[in-house]
Order: structure tokens, then sequence, then C-alpha cells
């Protein structure tokens, strides 16, 4: 008789040292998935959400860096990651959610990191785009004044 594997989709939030996620993010995630793939897990996604500062020192440290994963899991394979991730030294927390509520458009929604990222990029792309502006204006100045220049030049000429 074979039993029947019922898989549920699971939310977590991984808290790592900020350090530490930014000298080695391959480590950080090879942890995670270390993590779920023994419990059995389907990893679904994994993604940064956001550095942040912590409300209370962990092990010495005041920032912490929060990573996103939904995966699919067995039930009773739950404790056995919460269990890994206590007796692991890289990972400082988890909490784990059940998802099976969560449409696959809340999954794919842009993170913390994400957004700020993007206005980054955005705020760079408008400084740029105002330089080149400014620089055609300018541009656009010098070549009028050529063309002034020029004409009082025939002028006094006549």
């Amino acid at each position: 008789m074979k039993t029947i594997v019922n898989k549920k989709l699971y939310e977590a939030m991984f808290l790592f040292d900020s350090a530490e996620a930014a000298a080695d993010w391959d480590g950080v995630n090879g942890a995670i998935k270390k993590v779920l793939e023994r419990a059995g897990a389907e990893i679904i996604s994994i993604r940064k959400w956001d550095e942040r500062k912590l409300a209370y020192e962990i092990d010495g440290k005041a920032r912490g860096t929060y990573i996103l994963c939904y995966f699919k899991a067995d039930g009773g394979r739950v404790r056995e990651i919460e269990r890994d991730v206590q007796l692991s030294e890289r990972i400082m927390r988890v909490l784990i959610l059940c998802a099976e509520h969560r449409e696959k458009e809340d999954m794919e929604k842009d993170t913390p990191a994400v957004l700020a990222e993007k206005q980054k990029e955005g705020g760079v792309k408008a400084a740029v785009k105002e330089a080149e502006s400014k620089q055609i204006e300018e541009e656009e100045l010098g070549d009028l004044e050529e063309v002034e220049e020029q004409g009082e030049e025939e002028k006094v000429e006549k």
C-alpha cells in the first residue's frame, strides 16, 4: 500500500546576517536549498526580500537580510525544516506559513529590495535623461551664440 503525499504550498521568510548575505549570496541560497531539499520540499522561488535593521540584536548582529521563499512540502516535514534551521549556524531565524491561499500573482509581486533597485535605476535613468537634455540645451545655446556672433561680424564688415 502506497502512502499518498499531499504537498501544500508554504511561504518561508529566512533571516541571515547581512554581511554574510552580501559576501556569499550563492552560499546563502545554497543553505536554504540544502535545508528544503533535505525535507523533500519542491522549491518554487527564492528571492531577496530586503535588508533591515533588526528590532533587537541576534547573535550580536544588528542588521539582517530577509529572504522570501515559496515551496511545496508535506505538512509533517515543516518541523524538520524548522529543526534544521535551528541547528544551522548560517540561518538566524525562519518563519514558515501555509500559503495555500496565495495566488501566483501574489508570489511574483516585487519585493522591497526589487522596488528599491527599480527606483534607483529609475533615478539614474532620470538623471541621465536630465543630463542629456541639459547637454542638448547647451549645444543649442552654443549654436545660437555662434549664429549671433556670425551675424554681428557680418554687420561690422558691411
